[in-house]
């Protein structure tokens, strides 16, 4: 049970590659499996508390993590995944043309807007609001730095520099977020 009786989701980062590391030359949407630190580590924070869901995006690193740290299978859900990087995705940093934090959607094709994607993973944390804020329930949500700062923002509010990877959790990290009760 949550402290004080409150409902909370938890978001649990189980991705140590950040978009556009230095060295990053792989593909965020075709990841190597979790090594076991993620999944270890999120096992070790979370050992004390009994989940009653999971959720995962659908990265097999993600999904791994999130079954390691709970010992139950994620429901996957596809508003959870990673922002899309386009065909930006897997180049160096170095070799691409940035539009702010972002690639350039005008040199490459596929580039997930900022809104949308905030509106997915939003449009997936009401949904969950809606179904689990009047049951006293520990929910894991396991993603990825840029989803687990979405989520935080879900619940702290975009900042004003709009910077939500703030709010990201660190590779096995977690953060525990009350949803609001529907009553008060």
């Amino acid at each position: 049970m949550p402290p004080n009786g409150m409902r909370k989701a938890s978001n649990a980062c189980g991705d140590p590659i950040r978009p556009f590391s230095k060295e990053r030359q792989r593909s965020l949407k075709q990841e190597a499996p979790a090594s076991s630190g993620g999944g270890r580590h999120s096992r070790d924070a979370l050992q004390n508390i009994k989940f009653d869901h999971v959720f995962s995006s659908l990265q097999e690193r993600a999904i791994q993590t999130a079954e390691i740290a709970t010992g139950i299978k994620a429901i996957v859900d596809a508003r959870l995944d990673v922002f899309d990087l386009g065909e930006a995705d897997g180049l160096p940093k170095s070799k691409v043309k940035m539009a702010g934090a972002v690639p350039d959607p005008s040199v490459y094709k596929g580039v997930e807007e900022i809104r949308s994607y905030i509106k997915r993973v939003f449009d997936f944390m009401r949904e969950m609001e809606a179904r689990y804020a009047v049951k006293e329930l520990n929910i894991l949500l396991s993603g990825h730095k840029c989803t687990t700062g979405c989520i935080g923002a879900y619940f702290e509010g975009i900042p004003v520099n709009g910077n939500i990877s703030k709010y990201s959790s660190g590779n096995g990290e977690y953060k525990a977020y009350p949803f609001k009760s529907i009553d008060g």
